[in-house]
């Protein structure tokens, strides 16, 4: 078993689990934020999925609207249906809450400022919206947001549309809102000035890391792909 030692109480431990089946990352989230101790360390786990809807537990039926051959799962965060798949970089933030100094609007709002300063980078002017959690290019969403806080600890988090295929938006109504158009970097950088997949995965994680700890660890073994959540011990 891996073993991370050396953590400070605000240390952030950093996860990249590549391409993973939504399910299995779903029930590994649930269970460490079960099982997580005073002395665990938060996590960010960066991933992509294979095509997914996710439909929240308030989720209506409605806003799916012809989802065919691409499997809808029901889970336990807020929200209504969005779309996971391969080309969207995924942050899943698994954070206590009252050890990082934040409420909930709190860290939603670290979550939104963390993506705006991101595209900022890249001259990308976004905004997010008042009960429309979310970051936002003029009226289309390039990010969604959801969470789940169970004994005042986070588990979900963040999906920002990279390059990906965004056809499968078209199958829902993105987040419950009918007409809501989806875009992405690629489509708003020229090709010259797409980052690589690691530069972006980078910048995302320290501006999510300054504003929810000091420190910050790798997870290791998260590359393999054997990876399972009970490879690692703390």
């Amino acid at each position: 078993m891996a073993v991370v030692s050396s953590l400070t109480e605000a240390s952030i431990i950093v996860c990249q689990l590549g391409l993973q089946p939504y399910q299995r990352v779903f029930a590994a989230m649930k269970d460490y934020t079960e099982s997580r101790t005073d002395s665990c360390p938060d996590q960010l786990w960066l991933v992509q999925h294979p095509s997914v809807f996710t439909q929240g537990q308030a989720g209506k039926a409605e806003h799916l609207l012809m989802p065919g051959d691409i499997p809808v799962i029901k889970v336990d965060r807020g929200g209504q249906v969005t779309y996971h798949g391969p080309g969207q970089l995924v942050i899943y933030t698994l954070i206590d809450l009252k050890r990082a100094g934040l409420n909930v609007r709190e860290l939603v709002c670290a979550i939104e400022l963390s993506l705006k300063a991101l595209l900022a980078n890249y001259g990308i002017v976004a905004e997010t919206r008042d009960k429309a959690p979310g970051v936002y290019v003029g009226a289309d969403k390039i990010a969604s947001l959801g969470l789940r806080i169970r004994r005042g600890r986070s588990y979900h988090g963040l999906a920002l549309n990279v390059d990906g295929d965004l056809e499968p938006f078209q199958r829902i109504n993105p987040c419950g809102y009918r007409g809501l158009q989806m875009t992405r970097l690629q489509d708003l950088l020229a090709s010259g000035d797409m980052p690589s997949w690691q530069v972006l995965e980078e910048q995302l994680i320290e501006e999510l890391v300054q504003r929810f700890a000091a420190g910050r660890g790798e997870c290791q073994g998260g590359q393999s792909p054997q990876w399972q959540y009970r490879d690692w011990a703390y």
